[in-house]
């Protein structure tokens, strides 16, 4: 008789194991992944806009933030079901390589070359886009100290393509005044604050960081940043929430998200445009 009995006991316990452990969640009833940008998350704006989403959509979003070459691999392994990122010719390439299956315009900032106050390379006249190139001249002509990103990120593509316009390749001369750091934008800015160098950073950024030192905007407005917000191919990676994953973009590119977005202030300035805002 002592057998069954433990064969008894032994059932008993897996009818309650069973029942007390919550099965695997269905499609739509996890968190959405988001995978965005150092800057989208350092400005702030996430947090200004998360209140709204959760009251407006009820989706519950996990993000994880990495420069934009990484998390357009997040993108392209399914470990991501959004992609939100400034890189447009990294975006162009991500969906025609059929990673993503719709992609939307969302917002856009400014990069800007930030520098010492003294203006050792004497760029602060320069502004707006014609007066990138010719600061990121003077910068080598007088190897006065450039940190850059290093990080494959949208803004690091966006500082090679200036260099390329100011006809400099600055990593053949790596180890001298130029250095790279590897990082993202916070820690680079650190940097640059620690060593009184230049540096290529974006609006949002750079209104929200605070450890400054002697650094100031010497061109402002060198180029136009636009992000895009994109949906990871369900077709490659099922495990892909697509109903909810078009609910946040639809949201995110949405009138309320939009108005938000250019209601977002950080100490009175506005550093994103939306959109629909740019639209005629």
């Amino acid at each position: 008789m002592v057998a069954p009995r433990r064969q008894l006991g032994w059932l008993v316990f897996l009818a309650v194991f069973a029942l007390a452990t919550p099965a695997p969640p269905a499609y739509g009833e996890r968190a959405l992944i988001l995978a965005t940008t150092t800057s989208v998350d350092n400005s702030g704006l996430l947090d200004h806009l998360r209140p709204q989403l959760a009251a407006q959509t009820g989706l519950e979003v996990h993000v994880v933030v990495r420069g934009t070459g990484a998390a357009l691999r997040l993108g392209v392994s399914g470990d991501a079901d959004v992609v939100f990122v400034h890189d447009r010719a990294a975006e162009d390439a991500f969906m025609a390589a059929g990673h993503g299956v719709l992609r939307r315009d969302v917002m856009t900032s400014d990069f800007l070359i930030v520098g010492p106050r003294s203006d050792p390379a004497n760029i602060a006249q320069l502004t707006g886009p014609t007066g990138a190139a010719p600061a990121l001249r003077r910068i080598a002509e007088t190897e006065t100290l450039f940190v850059s990103r290093g990080d494959s990120s949208g803004t690091h593509n966006a500082e090679l393509a200036l260099w390329r316009s100011a006809g400099i390749d600055p990593r053949a001369l790596a180890g001298s005044w130029y250095r790279e750091t590897g990082s993202g934008m916070g820690a680079t800015l650190n940097i640059a604050a620690a060593l009184d160098a230049h540096l290529l950073t974006e609006s949002g950024t750079w209104t929200k960081f605070a450890n400054r030192g002697a650094l100031t905007v010497l061109v402002a407005n060198a180029l136009a940043n636009p992000y895009g917000v994109m949906l990871v191919n369900p077709a490659r990676h099922p495990h892909i929430p697509e109903a909810d994953a078009r609910k946040f973009i639809d949201w995110l590119t949405g009138a309320d998200a939009q108005r938000a977005i250019d209601e977002f202030t950080i100490d009175g300035q506005h550093p994103f445009r939306s959109a629909a805002a740019a639209s005629p």
